[in-house]
């Protein structure tokens, strides 16, 4: 089987269940495992490179209203790859290509090629798209052997934080201007331990005030702009510090966003590890 992925997420778990050999083309973001980057690039975005988060949101929101796609699908690449499978999301507009605009292309070239979207909202339904994107490749017992893994290590974090009181935690999914999150993110808190007091699980992340972040109270805030990794998260952090926009006393974490809570893929497990551990220390 020949695929090609169109979201990071999707790749990762191609990986993660051994159809690495099936995957031939992949998105300029796919770079998890490092092999995935081997891959035929097939798709790209549309923002112009050195932007400041401010910048960014400035020119996402200005596409968005304008009806412009906010990536590039290189028709010529997918062309000759032909490709079975394409596998695709319909979540986040600023995540990935559009599926109608996949679909419109796969129609332009004749390729026959089927298209699985995925569309996970929370951590149960990210489990549930290894195993569908498992099986479409498969490889349905690696599959659920990898989600019984990440089950596994769940529990033992449940465990580790039963009966511990529970911090008051914001996630920023975005810091200029800053966003409460949304979807898996706040599941990701109170499966650490925490209390998310900003954001819904399952619904979009949304723009917030500074004044809502202090009315939050928060004992930690963790920094986790969407698209960035733990360095570029951190000189975030530093500057929200540095600007005087978070609550006094509040713990500042700033995470591998892009790794481990942005993506729905396995990873999500590590930040959920990850923020356990700081939450409860001696645990």
């Amino acid at each position: 089987m020949r695929v090609v992925s169109l979201i990071p997420s999707a790749t990762e778990i191609l990986f993660a269940v051994g159809a690495a050999d099936d995957v031939v083309g992949v998105t300029f973001e796919c770079d998890h495992p490092a092999e995935a980057r081997t891959r035929t690039v097939v798709s790209n975005t549309t923002l112009p490179e050195g932007l400041s988060p401010r910048e960014i949101d400035e020119a996402v929101a200005a596409a968005v209203a304008r009806g412009e796609d906010l990536y590039r699908l290189d028709a010529g690449a997918l062309s000759g790859l032909d490709a079975d499978l394409v596998v695709t999301q319909d979540l986040c507009a600023v995540c990935a290509l559009d599926v109608s605009t996949v679909d419109a292309a796969l129609a332009h070239l004749g390729c026959t090629a089927e298209v699985l979207t995925v569309d996970p909202h929370t951590l149960e339904e990210v489990l549930a798209s290894i195993v569908t994107i498992g099986a479409a490749v498969g490889r349905a017992e690696e599959a659920a052997a990898v989600v019984t893994s990440l089950r596994e290590r769940l529990a033992q974090v449940a465990a580790r934080v039963a009966g511990r009181p529970r911090p008051r935690v914001v996630v920023l999914e975005w810091t200029d201007p800053p966003y409460a999150p949304g979807h898996w993110v706040p599941e990701l808190v109170e499966r650490a331990g925490g209390e998310s007091v900003l954001g819904t699980v399952g619904a979009r992340s949304h723009r917030i005030g500074w004044g809502e972040v202090a009315a939050a109270r928060p004992d930690v805030v963790v920094v986790a702009p969407c698209g960035y990794d733990r360095a570029a998260a951190q000189v975030q952090a530093d500057a929200l510090v540095a600007q005087g926009c978070l609550p006094a006393g509040a713990v500042v974490h700033a995470v591998d966003a892009d790794g481990e809570w942005a993506r729905p893929g396995p990873r999500l497990v590590d930040g959920v590890e990850e923020l356990a551990r700081l939450l409860h220390p001696t645990t």
